[in-house]
């Protein structure tokens, strides 16, 4: 499922989606200015509602279990084993489970400047505390710095951190129309305010009303910040290819 923008679902499909449809079904789902009874978009206002907004665009086509990732990273074939075998088992807590793939932080670095990130604490059994968004943070050694107007502080490098490879179950969309409600309570006339579905998700870990299980062994991550960045992500698909992981005319 692509979910586009008003008004670019034509060209999503001319440049991407008719050619992925040769091999698997594609339905787009499109993200409109429209918004539920009770609330009007403000003159003038251009920037679409959100990622978590973008999400409650494809709820009409979701019947199961589902993942949310960004469309401009690569996060390699293992981040999709993980979280597809998460997905089948079976749930039966008191609360909705979800999960996110986390990324060891030092291998999603650039080595050409610093980058943003969202810094995950996690507890002993393996569950979501909070996401904290890093706005610049670079490489330091094997390790990694956070910079500041204090001057920066150390993150481990093996620190989970979020790229936006997310899992859940229809449990989610409930609560996220009604997070989605709320956030037009106060924010209706804003003509840039989105509701992100990071903020939401976190909202309900917060409140005890969902749970979030990192997940490790994804990857491996490849994205495009810099430049220099682009040889070294041509560098890592030629790999993958050469070792058979992926064919060589894939769309073809």
């Amino acid at each position: 499922m692509l979910v586009v923008r008003e008004g670019m679902e034509a060209d999503v499909r001319d440049a991407v989606g008719n050619r992925i449809a040769r091999h698997v079904p594609v339905a787009c789902a499109v993200q409109g200015s429209a918004l539920p009874a009770g609330f009007a978009s403000p003159p003038g206002r251009k920037k679409p509602w959100g990622t978590g907004h973008a999400t409650l665009a494809a709820a009409p086509l979701l019947d199961g279990p589902f993942a949310v990732i960004n469309a401009d990273d690569f996060y390699g074939a293992g981040s999709y084993r993980v979280l597809a075998e998460y997905l089948r088992r079976p749930q039966d807590g008191a609360v909705p489970e979800f999960a996110i793939v986390g990324f060891p932080l030092a291998t999603t670095l650039s080595p050409d400047g610093p980058v943003s990130r969202g810094v995950c604490a996690v507890d002993e059994r393996g569950f979501l505390v909070s996401i904290r968004e890093v706005l610049k943070v670079k490489r330091d050694g094997d390790d990694a710095r956070e910079i500041d107007a204090s001057g920066g502080r150390p993150i481990a490098g093996a620190t989970p951190v979020s790229l936006n490879f997310w899992g859940f179950t229809p449990a989610l969309l409930p609560a996220l129309e009604e997070g989605f409600r709320r956030f037009l309570d106060e924010n209706a006339a804003a003509k840039e305010a989105e509701y992100f579905l990071l903020s939401a998700v976190q909202s309900l870990v917060e409140l005890g009303r969902a749970r979030v299980r990192v997940l490790g062994g994804g990857g491996p991550w490849g994205g495009l910040t810099y430049p220099g960045d682009r040889p070294r992500l041509v560098e890592l698909l030629e790999a993958l290819t050469a070792r058979g992981e992926y064919p060589r005319d894939l769309w073809a």
